[in-house]
């Protein structure tokens, strides 16, 4: 409630003013973070990249884990074979006629071309493992050389945020202690204008008959209308709420002090 009844009680002025703080504090905060340039993008998509190799590294080593299975599958299978070609062979001992003797015969031979297969697919499996260790050193070496890149750009990123860090933060909760005494409609007016501003510039002064990076000149009457503080007046050609360059001032002075302390 107390929010409330502070916000009814603000005068028309008392509001441009706390608007015009906020601008100066964002406009601060974005000052501080244009200074980071790309780099916290880059080191996004380093991470993303990193990420991403070493996902493929996974893969890869669960493939091999698969053509290793495989491998063991096709040794037993080998192992099985052996062992009725040996069962076979001794049976052919002990027959008691040749349709006998020549059905174990092909049997025998059967369970040697089922060895041949096997060791044909053991080594077609070997080639595929010796294929795919190749390229995972490939990744590897690019992954460490990536990780490197990564390390100084993190490192970069930190010391900028760290310099600023303390700064940033006390900006931080003078944009939120700013916005807390508008009313919920300006502050969204507010946020709505400076997210369409490329600048970030929702309220502007006056200057030399035109808002502070506008070609178009503001009549004089509006320019009275503006000076007198009485309502919230927005440039018909941008939409940012407009401040009279003498408030203006005194508000720039205010921040700066405020930040100097």
């Amino acid at each position: 409630m107390a929010k409330k009844d502070q916000q009814k009680e603000m005068s028309v002025e008392e509001k441009l003013r706390a608007l015009y703080d906020l601008q100066l504090i964002d406009s601060r905060l974005d000052e501080i973070r244009n200074t980071r340039g790309e780099l916290p993008l880059e080191v996004e998509d380093l991470s993303d990249d990193v990420a991403q190799m070493e996902t493929r590294i996974q893969k890869i080593d669960e493939e091999i884990k698969e053509l290793d299975a495989e491998i063991k599958l096709k040794k037993e299978a080998i192992k099985n074979s052996e062992a009725l070609m040996k069962k076979y062979t001794k049976q052919q001992d002990n027959v008691r006629n040749n349709r006998e003797f020549d059905s174990l015969a092909k049997e025998v031979e059967y369970q040697e071309l089922e060895i041949q297969l096997s060791e044909k697919r053991i080594k077609e499996f070997n080639s595929k493992i010796d294929h795919k260790k190749q390229i995972q050193d490939e990744i590897n070496g690019k992954l460490d050389s990536m990780k490197t890149h990564l390390g100084h750009k993190k490192s970069e990123l930190d010391a900028i945020i760290k310099e600023t860090e303390k700064e940033e933060d006390f900006l931080i909760k003078k944009s939120e202690e700013f916005s807390s005494v508008l009313d919920e409609r300006l502050f969204k007016a507010y946020t709505r204008i400076r997210s369409n501003m490329k600048n970030g510039l929702a309220v502007v002064p006056v200057h030399r008959d035109a808002s502070v990076g506008s070609f178009f000149t503001i009549p004089p009457q509006r320019q009275m209308d503006i000076a007198q503080r009485k309502k919230i007046i927005s440039d018909e050609h941008s939409g940012r709420i407009l401040v009279d360059g003498e408030l203006a001032q005194e508000e720039k002075e205010k921040i700066e002090a405020l930040l100097k302390g």
